[in-house]
């Protein structure tokens, strides 16, 4: 379909809700003008460039489970604001902030389903939700979406997206990292599977626990990967580092991840995958 044909079909499904503020989104990389409709259709990746835009957990399951077809799991009840932390704003306040915006309990959502026939749990941590940031509840997201899939006797599949601990929650954020490699540890007890998908961007505490756990590292091209910023790295060491650094692609050339996966082939090497390392399950699981 041509450019011109794409317009036109996107002004004809106009809607009273839709304006030019919503027919057209700007590419954060190229700055290209792209149909909105053309872009959503492309799984959130620009046609011009390739460049791969944050999603949240909805796109991630539709685009992922066979026939748009899951169960997305219930969030485990934690106990909100335990250091009655206030900066700027009341810890509570910038929750609820978060909710109203995302529509989501916290940063990450565990949905149950199947990907190329093989059943799954998958988690999506959601950048848009307070930069993904790992606290209480993202921690206790996880281990229930662990304990679903050892039930569920399949794989846990996590999509991560974070710029690190939540620092409203202090010590009990970083208690987060050892609670999640112990569960963890469970899930390789019972044989299954732990596939993580690095996306854009998978920073501090994350990076240095669950997110680099995996038996197999996969990455979305151009994700920003990292612990510490660039920047911080630079005025560190007063070397200048090299071009795209802590950058996907050059995390797979120097052996830290196993592989980068376009947007639109990630359901086929998940799929395959799976079928590679827990081909016994698939017939067990529910």
């Amino acid at each position: 379909m041509s450019w011109l044909s794409s317009v036109r079909k996107g002004i004809q499904s106009l809607t009273k809700r839709q304006s030019a503020d919503n027919l057209w989104h700007k590419c954060k990389k190229c700055a290209s003008m792209v149909f909105t409709k053309e872009w959503e259709d492309n799984q959130y990746v620009c046609p011009r460039c390739d460049h791969h835009d944050r999603i949240g957990p909805n796109a991630r399951f539709d685009s992922l489970f066979d026939r748009q077809k899951y169960e997305v799991l219930a969030s485990p009840e934690v106990r909100e604001d335990p250091l009655k932390f206030r900066d700027t704003k009341r810890y509570t306040d910038r929750i609820k902030a978060a909710r109203s915006s995302t529509g989501e309990r916290d940063a990450l959502i565990n949905a149950f389903g199947k990907i190329e026939g093989h059943p799954a749990v998958v988690g999506v941590q959601d950048f848009a939700f307070m930069g993904g940031s790992m606290g209480i509840a993202v921690g206790a997201a996880i281990v229930a979406g662990l304990q679903k899939a050892i039930s569920k006797n399949c794989p846990y599949i996590l999509f991560t997206a974070a710029g690190g601990a939540r620092m409203q929650e202090g010590i009990l954020s970083l208690m987060q990292m050892p609670r999640t490699t112990v569960a963890l540890a469970k899930l390789r007890e019972a044989g299954l599977p732990y596939i993580v998908v690095l996306t854009d961007p998978t920073t501090g505490g994350v990076t240095a626990s669950y997110a680099m756990l995996g038996d197999v590292q996969i990455a979305e091209p151009g994700a920003l990967i990292g612990f510490a910023g660039q920047r911080v790295i630079e005025q560190t060491i007063r070397e200048k580092l090299p071009e795209g650094f802590q950058r996907a692609e050059y995390l797979l050339e120097h052996g830290m991840i196993d592989m980068v996966v376009h947007r639109h082939a990630l359901k086929d090497r998940i799929g395959r995958l799976m079928g590679y390392l827990a081909p016994q399950k698939d017939k067990k699981a529910a």
